[in-house]
């Protein structure tokens, strides 16, 4: 569809330059139909994988029916669905299908093989609180050989197997299990397993510092010293070993597990919130129409809603939300940090050569379509920031050895 005779001379330039503009965002729009169609045809064929698998385990509890049974393959592949999108329901129907016994070690060993699994789906069944899940915590762990590794490599063959979670309580009960199967394969390392577990959470910060780039003020070797000052039941670590775990995490940082099971997509199935907002742009000061997600602490946001990786990712720890007027848009909320004001917040985006580069924005203004929209983002989002859990545990970690000298 044309929206003007070729060769029209009767246009302004003005008027010309909006019809060009707006055949962009015709194919924009037609682009964007084609991406929506071809994840329509997607989800199609997984419901119809999912509907064919529960046909057959159907035809399997009713033996008299002549229908194809279920093979254990097939119910070790759907479990494995099943586990990705909702970790405890998928451990049960392993179990009630006799893929996987009850047995806490086999469910343990299984989470440990990983094969088809979600890392982080594993982390946040690890987590749980349950007795049995702390009971497969345990046995997980243990399928780990620490036996004369430093706690470098073991904490690097452990983050491996499985995704740390966000929650403080989880990552506590992970890494005081991790602090106890570390010392009880290498008695005589250190003096508690309250050492090892501060220690591992400093050497967790460290490689944060170093290697992400939004960290402009990078520890130094003396700075990690006087963290770790005191730790061992009041004495101070042999500074050779923290020379050597120093520099194990500056040469090489902690590799981070691609998931099996399909992370993004796992990441974006429960969002908090999601919907489309205008967003100001960091230097080039345009607002653009982009899809929000709030999911897991983080704010998201798309092209399209049909685009599989986001073009920004804004982690929500340590900031704040409030409402704010804008001369040109409406309805406007803005992300600060209220301790770090003129620092650009840590937060990252996809460049035009689709190189993933820093953020540029000291502040994020977002306009909402109406002023019930901008509210119910605001309560969201309020909802979703949250503080860094790693200083708060290894604080009351430290306050526990202070108080026993």
């Amino acid at each position: 569809m044309d929206f003007c005779p070729a060769g029209s001379t009767d246009l302004s330039e003005a008027e010309e330059a909006e019809i060009e503009t707006i055949r962009q965002h015709r194919q924009e729009l037609l682009e964007d139909i084609k991406k929506l169609k071809e994840e329509i045809a997607e989800v199609f064929a997984e419901i119809e994988c999912f509907q064919n698998a529960e046909k057959r385990e159907e035809a399997d509890n009713n033996p008299g029916e002549q229908t194809s049974k279920l093979s254990q393959k097939d119910k070790l592949s759907l479990g494995r669905k099943k586990f990705n999108m909702d970790p405890a329901k998928g451990i049960q129907y392993l179990i009630e299908h006799q893929v996987l016994s009850s047995d806490l070690q086999e469910i343990a060993k299984f989470l440990h093989k990983g094969e088809g699994l979600n890392k982080t789906a594993i982390g946040d069944y690890l987590g749980g609180r349950d007795p049995t899940n702390i009971q497969i915590l345990q046995a997980f762990v243990a399928c780990h050989q620490f036996a004369n590794l430093n706690l470098v490599q073991a904490l690097r063959q452990f983050l491996w197997s499985f995704r740390l979670p966000g929650e403080a309580q989880k990552i506590d009960r992970m890494m005081e299990a991790f602090a106890n199967w570390y010392c009880k394969c290498n008695p005589g390392v250190f003096q508690s397993t309250d050492t090892c577990y501060i220690l591992s959470f400093s050497i967790i910060m460290l490689n944060t510092s170093l290697h992400n780039p939004n960290v402009k003020d990078k520890t130094p070797f003396e700075r990690f010293v006087s963290i770790n000052r005191g730790i061992d039941n009041g004495g101070d670590l042999p500074e050779e070993l923290l020379k050597n775990l120093f520099e194990s995490i500056k040469n090489e940082p902690f590799s981070i597990p691609e998931d099996d099971g399909n992370d993004l997509t796992h990441t974006f199935f429960n969002p908090n919130r999601e919907g489309w907002l205008l967003k100001l742009g960091g230097r080039v000061k345009t607002w653009k129409r982009r899809w929000f997600i709030l999911t897991d602490n983080c704010l998201y946001y798309f092209e399209y809603t049909t685009d599989k990786e986001p073009l920004g990712i804004i982690p929500l720890e340590n900031l704040s939300v409030r409402k704010v007027d804008d001369p040109k848009k409406p309805n406007c909320f803005e992300l600060f940090n209220p301790k770090c004001k003129g620092q650009k917040i840590k937060a990252c985006k996809t460049d035009g050569d689709g190189k993933v580069v820093e953020g540029k924005h000291q502040s994020y203004k977002i306009s909402a379509a109406t002023p019930a929209e901008r509210d119910e983002w605001i309560e969201a989002i309020r909802t979703s920031i949250t503080q860094d859990p790693f200083y708060d545990l290894v604080s009351a970690r430290k306050k526990k050895i202070a108080s026993k000298n």
